[in-house]
């Protein structure tokens, strides 16, 4: 299985690098970095490049960065042997993921495949790219599946060697609640244990870039790692930056919100205290235009190509 998997997955990348034809790669931007060695201004690949390629897989990665992403955004989960794996939901997602067989997930049987309850190598036959996807009708169709973090990393650094693109910045999302403690994930600390032993992270140096809606997992890294860059994820419309960081404890290198919130005065809040903010997940040619206006430092977005249409 694992061989014919690794055959598919070579398969794919070729069908990515036929689409960056070399007009494509020319224009692809190079990562501006200032002097602290962290980009000028973030352009990522949501999830990889969710709009054009199956989302959290190694093609969805190489595709982001062929388009001019400087960062590649992806979420993570522990699998019950302890395995960090790459994906977005705590258990499988039927619109876009089939059973090995090919077979739809029945939708009221998802939940039956939580990762944290699965050893990773009943996980990895899962099928995702094979199945339609309406919500993105310029996604290609392709056979992968739910790679490691570990091999993710791999992969995308030797894609990037291999076709001289510049190094990438990695926005590792930390998927997480309280409330699923224990079934979905374990507690914070054991967590992050896990996820740093993925030996690949700590030669990222600065291109690694940690973020979460939960602020539990941010606050055990800040207090082992107080040089990591940790963003704090926010679709809050009820408490605001102020009330954020006070419960936070700290001053995290970014605060991201929900695009719909970011307004000036938020914008000015976050650069009086040194904290960049990159809104999610912007889609559209003109918001892009307008929040560039309105001096964030980043945008996320599912078509990283679009972002050349906004001129950034």
């Amino acid at each position: 299985m694992k061989k014919k998997i690794n055959i598919s997955l070579i398969g794919s990348a070729m069908a990515v690098a036929a689409i960056c034809t070399f007009n494509a790669c020319k224009t692809a931007k190079t990562t501006t970095t200032a002097k602290n060695g962290y980009p000028s201004f973030y352009t990522v690949g949501h999830r990889g490049t969710r709009g054009l390629m199956p989302e959290n897989t190694i093609p969805a990665m190489y595709r982001g960065l062929t388009e001019g992403a400087n960062t590649i955004e992806f979420d993570v989960h522990i699998t019950k042997d302890g395995q960090v794996m790459v994906y977005h939901d705590a258990s499988f997602t039927p619109s876009y993921t089939t059973m090995p067989d090919g077979k739809d997930i029945p939708a009221e049987k998802h939940t039956d495949y939580v990762f944290y309850q699965m050893n990773y190598a009943d996980i990895r036959p899962f099928i995702i790219g094979e199945k339609p996807y309406p919500a993105y009708p310029e996604q290609q169709r392709m056979r992968s599946y739910a790679p490691l973090l570990s091999e993710m990393i791999d992969s995308v650094e030797a894609y990037t060697k291999a076709h001289h693109l510049p190094a990438p910045y990695y926005l590792l999302e930390i998927k997480s609640s309280e409330k699923t403690d224990g079934k979905e994930q374990p507690a914070p600390e054991e967590y992050m244990d896990k996820l740093m032993a993925v030996k690949q992270l700590q030669p990222l140096g600065k291109r690694l870039l940690v973020q979460s809606f939960d602020m539990r997992p941010l606050q055990v890294l800040h207090r082992r790692y107080p040089d990591m860059a940790l963003g704090f994820l926010t679709d809050d419309k009820k408490n605001g930056f102020d009330q954020h960081l006070a419960q936070l404890g700290f001053t995290p290198f970014f605060y991201n919100p929900n695009y719909k919130l970011v307004t000036p005065e938020l914008v000015s809040k976050c650069h009086a205290k040194h904290i960049k903010i990159v809104p999610w997940t912007v889609d559209d040619v003109n918001e892009m235009k307008k929040l560039k206006a309105l001096d964030v430092d980043g945008i996320i977005t599912d078509y990283p190509n679009r972002l050349r249409e906004a001129g950034l």
